[in-house]
């Protein structure tokens, strides 16, 4: 028995079961990444709570310890680096914020490796046992400290030296390394409980971004685009095809084939003449000239105006009655409520804090300007705009 156009419609339990299986894919991949975050503020709160150090720590080191001072962690592999030529480097900071994204394994431009050895964390200094010699950095006389975004590489500037130096460490060591030596710098000025407060709030924050399970799809919310290969990106390209073809062959304004205007003759028939001179008092018969009538002058065209942009394609956006496209306009920061009718919302669209923008997989989101816009449909690839 043949499906009518109503729920039970096969096309309908198809584009249901698509839109389903999309959704809980990006679903699973969003949380899949929002518990990994989570999973490390965790544990570096962990870490803060419970990062203590002992003389013991220190036993078997090169290293002459204060009567206070104590041995809080050690890295084997380091590198000494300097910088001869360099800008005053930030403050240090208590900021704890995990790493968001890899460190390439490589030294920045300008830095050079003058040794290597282990390099020591303790509560008053950090410390370099390298092949060359001792090189440390006591916290009270460090004025600049910089953790290269990009690269494992550490720079420190102290009152008692005049070159930019520090340390170049091993990739998967970098992070616990600067998380490690801002604790150490926040006990030696009695900051410890600020670290805790900062990982608390960033654990409350992340906490509020846990994506929500999509809702299900069902056959009775199928539009009857989707029974077009594309939906309505297909429709929206085919209307503005229909707008611009006839549009560019009105303007096209082929030549005459036939070369030039065509010339009209007089119809008079000719004159008839005697076989011989006559002396008859008849009048002699005058041979009217023929006469060659101008054609009409072609009428001139007048030009036709081009399309304007509103018959446009709106640079690839969807045909909607909102005027949402994706020309470049003004943000749209709190958009209709049926916006999701007529563009591929993304899940939990409505909980997003920015402005609307269209995603790399073609899903358009309300993060535009933040951090994570778009970060699980490949980024943004342009604003949305009105």
């Amino acid at each position: 028995m043949a499906k009518t156009e109503s729920t039970g419609s096969t096309w309908r339990y198809r584009w249901a079961h698509r839109q389903n299986v999309r959704r809980v894919s990006t679903y699973r991949g969003a949380e899949a990444a929002w518990r990994r975050r989570d999973d490390e503020l965790r544990r570096l709160r962990v870490l803060a709570a419970e990062f203590q150090g002992s003389a013991a720590a220190g036993a078997g080191l090169p290293l002459e310890l204060a009567a206070d001072e104590v041995v809080l962690w050690a890295l084997p592999a380091a590198q000494l680096v300097e910088v001869r030529h360099t800008t005053v480097l930030p403050a240090p900071d208590l900021t704890v914020a995990p790493q968001t994204g890899p460190l390439r394994p490589r030294r920045p431009d300008g830095v050079r490796v003058t040794d290597a050895g282990m390099a020591v964390i303790t509560s008053r200094r950090l410390v370099l046992l390298g092949g060359r010699g001792r090189r440390e950095w006591a916290y009270g006389r460090i004025t600049g400290l910089a953790h290269d975004p990009a690269a494992p590489v550490t720079l420190i500037q102290a009152l008692d030296r005049r070159l930019t130096s520090g340390l170049l460490l091993p990739t998967d060591a970098a992070p616990d390394f600067r998380f490690k030596l801002t604790l150490a710098f926040a006990d030696a000025i009695e900051q410890r409980a600020a670290v805790l407060a900062q990982l608390d709030e960033l654990i409350a924050e992340h906490a509020q971004l846990k994506p929500f399970r999509p809702a299900v799809n069902t056959p009775a919310q199928a539009r009857f685009t989707a029974r077009v290969p594309g939906g309505r990106r297909t429709l929206a390209v085919a209307a503005a095809i229909a707008l611009l073809v006839p549009a560019a062959l009105i303007e096209s304004d082929p030549s005459d084939p036939t070369g030039g205007a065509e010339v009209a003759a007089a119809a008079t028939p000719a004159p008839t003449q005697s076989a011989a001179p006559t002396h008859s008092a008849a009048p002699a018969l005058i041979r009217p000239s023929p006469v060659r009538v101008t054609p009409p002058s072609k009428p001139t065209r007048s030009p036709r105006p081009s399309p304007s942009a509103s018959q446009g394609p709106r640079c690839g956006a969807p045909e909607n009655p909102l005027g949402y496209d994706y020309c470049g306009g003004t943000r749209i920061r709190k958009p209709a409520a049926e916006v999701c009718d007529w563009f591929d919302c993304v899940p939990q669209f409505w909980s997003g804090r920015g402005y609307l923008v269209q995603c790399r997989d073609g899903s358009v989101s309300l993060t535009g300007g933040r951090p994570s816009a778009c970060a699980e449909h490949g980024g943004v690839r342009r604003t949305v705009a009105k």
